[in-house]
């Protein structure tokens, strides 16, 4: 089961790595322990694209690597304070996706102009605004988890997104579906016309036909094919 879950995180970081991002050795990806010790996740100090099963240790909610080596990340609240208020969350997602911030930082809210934002909105993608700089301490990583929510993902503003799921996969895919939107939405204003997008009930309908949880991991199968051998 350990050997599986290294694995696990070792590809998720790894693909999020290939779809660029990885902001240099920042950004991670956890899974949940499935003794509820805390978190599995990528140790710091390495970039995503170059994460294998050894670099992955096991870090309590208080910090504390309990199983592998190596420093840890800071932000490792993020991860266990939203395990630790949503127990259906499998695993967490934190990357500098850079149009996600580009469109948080320009005070826009996502719209549905493209089939990626479907699986987020309705309702509106929430922000995080109480810092903008790295969340460290339980306290933060709580204000984090409220900001959340119930929803998939959430823009810290001037800082990036957290998205999450059920189990790492979906968390991963959905970090890319997000950067995905943010870019449509940034392309769409551009032009200064007068944007149109799809209503929250053919949103609803297209969410769960598009992205339901059989074709989310039918296209993280197709992602995982994608990385280098």
């Amino acid at each position: 089961m350990t050997d599986d879950i290294r694995e696990l995180v070792s590809l998720a970081s790894r693909v999020l790595g290939q779809a660029d991002q990885g902001d240099f050795i920042w950004g991670h990806a956890s899974a949940r322990d499935p003794d509820d010790r805390g978190v599995w996740i990528k140790r710091s100090g390495i970039g995503l694209s170059e994460v294998g099963p050894d670099q992955v240790h096991l870090v309590s909610p208080d910090g504390e690597v309990l199983s592998g080596e190596g420093p840890r990340h800071l932000e490792f609240p993020i991860h266990t304070e939203i395990m630790l208020a949503r127990p259906d969350v499998g695993g967490v997602v934190h990357a500098h996706s850079p149009h996600a911030v580009a469109l948080a930082a320009a005070d826009v809210e996502l719209r549905p102009v493209s089939h990626a934002a479907t699986y987020f909105v309705p309702p509106s993608v929430p922000r995080f605004t109480e810092t903008t700089d790295l969340i460290t301490t339980p306290e933060l990583g709580r204000s984090v988890a409220k900001t959340l929510g119930d929803s998939s993902g959430v823009f810290l503003v001037n800082h990036g997104i957290v998205t999450v799921g059920p189990d790492l996969q979906t968390a991963a895919f959905a970090a890319l579906l997000l950067e995905t939107a943010a870019e449509q939405m940034l392309r769409t204003i551009a032009y200064r016309g007068d944007p149109v997008w799809t209503d929250d009930d053919e949103a609803l309908v297209k969410r769960e036909r598009i992205y339901n949880d059989a074709a989310v991991h039918t296209a993280w199968d197709y992602l995982v094919r994608q990385l280098p051998h």
